[in-house]
């Protein structure tokens, strides 16, 4: 025989661990709307202030203090979600998901995270191509393979020249690099597809579609520096991401894959500049 439940009787309180998976769809926002107004409005700004000093054509002296500069800014946007989550009495460990201990969960997602961005570097591969004959098209009314077997010369784009700036040039560079990208993977997996994709789907009333959609654009939006079209390709890729996390529900993958993509582009770029490729 089922117990029956007593509809006079209120139901029990949750216990105090309880959180919602960021992947299901739910009513609750995770923070007041003034929160994630003013949350936005930040990274507005500077991507606006990175699009305007990588046109202003500034060289960059110390690479340190850029790479302090902005884990520093990550850290903002970091503590600012704790603090809005906090106002919900919600815990910022429920952003990420599902994380079950042990060494064989770890390397499960790091293989995860490896072929998804693999197959995420095809995808955007094809976007960008894609993105570059239509330009090409539009903007001289050729195809942009006549110009194949060119040989590589320095850039005189604002934005390719900023990225090759940002670069490490040497192994100590490299290390602080390394632990940039991972502090990087972490805050913007973080406050992306935890904080602003719950937050949208929320406001959306649980419609999984809109949160990632404007988590994905937002993403996108907050690299003016990397130019119109590497915001574009990185809305596909945040909203890889987004489903990379539904998938797996946990941001472990994704701070993985996002890390390592970020780690490995800084890398290759610092390689070609020492050897004066680019």
């Amino acid at each position: 025989m089922e117990p029956t439940l007593d509809a006079t009787q209120p139901l029990s309180d949750p216990p105090s661990d309880f959180h919602v998976p960021t992947s299901s769809p739910t009513s609750s926002t995770l923070a007041p709307f003034w929160h994630t107004a003013v949350l936005v409005l930040v990274i507005a700004a500077v991507s606006i202030a990175g699009s305007m000093r990588a046109a202003q054509q500034q060289p960059m002296h110390n690479r340190y203090a850029t790479y302090a500069a902005t884990g520093v800014m990550e850290l903002f946007l970091l503590g600012w979600v704790a603090w809005g989550l906090r106002l919900r009495r919600i815990p910022l460990r429920t952003l990420f998901g599902d994380l079950p201990s042990g060494a064989r969960a770890f390397f499960a997602d790091f293989g995860v995270a490896l072929l998804f961005w693999i197959v995420s570097l095809m995808v955007l591969g094809t976007v960008g191509a894609t993105w570059t004959t239509i330009q090409a098209w539009v903007t001289h009314g050729v195809a942009p393979w006549h110009a194949a077997g060119a040989p590589l010369a320095p850039s005189h784009n604002p934005v390719e020249r900023t990225m090759l700036q940002v670069a490490p040039s040497n192994l100590q560079e490299a290390a602080a690099w390394a632990l940039l990208c991972l502090l990087v993977g972490i805050v913007e997996e973080s406050v992306f597809r935890g904080y602003f994709q719950g937050q949208f789907t929320a406001w959306a009333r649980g419609n999984v579609f809109l949160g990632v959609f404007f988590s994905a654009v937002l993403f996108g939006a907050a690299h003016g520096y990397q130019g119109l079209r590497n915001m574009v390709l990185l809305v596909v890729f945040g909203a890889l991401f987004s489903l990379l996390m539904l998938y797996r529900r946990s941001l472990r993958p994704c701070i993985f894959a996002h890390s390592l993509h970020d780690l490995v582009a800084g890398l290759a770029l610092g390689i070609l500049k020492v050897h004066h490729i680019l």
